[in-house]
């Protein structure tokens, strides 16, 4: 037996679904009045066109399609800014160096103070605009590397060097700061300068803080826009043919029609469920779920009830961050409290991590020219999309969503509407030289070569300068494969120069462990730092 439990996100309510458009009508305008023959001969032609009418819409296949609303599009009151955004997964936060992230344009700095306390202010030094982010830690103080100024606590300048002794610091030497919060593991940052912090908006996921619940929680950085990253997350019917044999549930002879049923729309949403349509009939059915919260939380909570009468909760958590025109930041949080079996159990955190990088990397590419074709196009998507009603509801429902708060982003793609960015996007240079290459230790500061440069279509940038886990994976694998070099040349240079038979053959075998060893460091920092290539193919 199957029960759900949907948390509700707000009492706004969107008005009932849309009507339908009525048949088409001619008219036909004329200064004189008809006379009776021609009034005659008009109902005949009116009807015919009609009728034409009528075998076209059929034609066109309305029953399919999602039909357009006729109605004005309802706008509802919402602010970008006075909202919270998932910024970054705590334990990720690095202790020893700023890090530099973005909310649409507003690029913030996150570090970690002497005492350990999270703090998050704007990414310019107020000196020279440099960014804080590519500046370091001195006893728990910010420092950026321009001029050598140093922050501290609530964004107050502390140290000029360039000042005579004496001196006092001026007053405006200080950085803006932005409230955070951390709630259940995740930060979360308040962007409006105006509007004081609502605390009530930052969502609380019940399943989290049950008993006995574990998660795997990976956190990625991807180059298309966040609309375009939850459109892709709420797509149910891409995932049997985009990641076709990728698990044992997605195969693409599985590929059919879906059904969707809407079971509730807000100003700040909507939610429903949703499955196959050949498995409505099937007895114990369980439908699938799914919720949809502003600004960018998509989630599907379950409750089941095991063979031994015992009630399980399942949670997948997608936490989107728009980071800038084509760029977004996932954090992604699967968890139970389901007791792992023996082999999960054996499989290590950053393999599943990996895994998790190969199923996005399987949707980039098209995700990637998607998002350029959209941009190009400076039209709604009801002018560039067929949305159809067996695979694209909750893309029509997000999309119309944005119609009604679109007003209030930066920029948005609607079903009906459209605003471009104000400005367009800067394009970011890679650092390069000495200082890359010492930088490229430090997360997410980009380096020397393919592996570290700032490109989020690269997996290392894209996900293991983000993880501390996988980081970590990759460092000693580094080093472990130095070191099993080294002994494999000693192991060789000494079986060459023994001269007893049985130390030849102790010394040879020797060398191969080490070399399998070498192997093993490589395919690890391989997996760490290489994409998943699809390889086309007849089928």
């Amino acid at each position: 037996m199957a029960l759900l439990r949907l948390q509700s996100i707000s009492t706004l309510t969107f008005p009932s679904l849309p009507l339908k458009p009525s048949k088409s009508r001619i008219a036909f305008c004329s200064r004189r009045p008809l006379n009776p023959c021609q009034h005659h001969q008009l109902q005949k032609h009116q009807q015919k066109l009609s009728a034409v009418a009528g075998e076209i819409s059929a034609a066109e296949g309305d029953q399919s399609v999602i039909e357009d609303s006729l109605r004005q599009n309802e706008v509802v009151r919402y602010e970008w800014s006075e909202e919270w955004y998932p910024l970054y997964l705590t334990n990720n936060v690095p202790d020893d160096a700023p890090l530099g992230l973005t909310v649409f344009d507003k690029q913030v700095v996150l570090f970690r103070d002497g005492g350990g306390e999270i703090r998050c202010y704007e990414d310019r030094c107020p000196h020279r605009l440099a960014k804080l982010s590519e500046g370091q830690l001195i006893d728990g103080r910010l420092e950026c590397l321009y001029h050598g100024w140093q922050f501290e606590g609530n964004g107050k300048c502390v140290k000029v060097p360039q000042l005579s002794e004496g001196a006092k610091i001026p007053a405006s030497a200080c950085v803006r700061t932005y409230e955070i919060k951390d709630s259940q593991g995740v930060i979360w940052i308040w962007m409006s300068r105006k509007t004081p912090p609502n605390l009530a908006k930052i969502p609380w996921f019940e399943n989290f803080e049950r008993p006995g619940f574990r998660d795997l929680s990976t956190i990625h950085e991807l180059p298309y826009d966040h609309s375009i990253l939850l459109e892709n997350l709420m797509d149910p019917a891409h995932v049997p043919i985009s990641h076709n044999r990728s698990d044992s549930t997605s195969k693409r002879e599985e590929a059919g029609p879906l059904y969707f049923e809407v079971t509730e729309r807000t100003g700040r949403g909507f939610a429903g469920r949703w499955g196959r349509e050949r498995d409505v009939s099937l007895p114990n059915h369980i439908p699938n779920f799914l919720r949809f919260e502003a600004p960018c939380v998509l989630q599907s909570n379950r409750e089941i009830i095991d063979e031994d009468g015992q009630k399980l909760y399942f949670s997948g958590l997608f936490l989107c961050r728009p980071s800038g025109q084509g760029k977004s930041m996932l954090i992604v949080r699967f968890g139970n409290t389901r007791k792992p079996s023996f082999l999960f159990k054996l499989l290590p955190q950053w393999y599943l991590h990996q895994t998790a990088s190969k199923i996005l990397e399987e949707d980039m590419g098209f995700l990637s020219s998607q998002n350029e074709i959209l941009v190009r196009g400076k039209a709604p998507t009801r002018e560039l999309y067929i949305n159809l009603k067996t695979s694209d509801t909750w893309v029509a429902e997000y999309r119309r969503w944005m119609d009604k708060v679109g007003h209030g982003m930066p920029y948005h793609f609607g079903h009906s509407t459209v605003s471009l960015p104000e400005n367009p996007a800067l394009v970011e240079q890679a650092p390069a030289g000495f200082a890359a290459s010492l930088s490229a230790s430090q997360p997410a500061k980009g380096g020397v070569g393919t592996m570290h440069a700032p490109n989020p279509a690269n997996r290392y940038f894209r996900h293991v300068v983000h993880c501390k886990g996988c980081r970590g994976v990759v460092r000693s694998s580094r080093a472990w494969k130095k070191a099993l070099s080294v002994a494999a040349a000693v192991s060789t240079a000494l079986a060459i120069l023994a001269s007893g038979r049985l130390w030849k053959v102790l010394f040879l075998l020797s060398t191969a462990v080490f070399l399998a060893g070498i192997q093993m460091c490589s395919t690890m920092i391989a997996m760490n730092t290489t994409n998943f290539i699809r390889r086309h193919r007849r089928l």
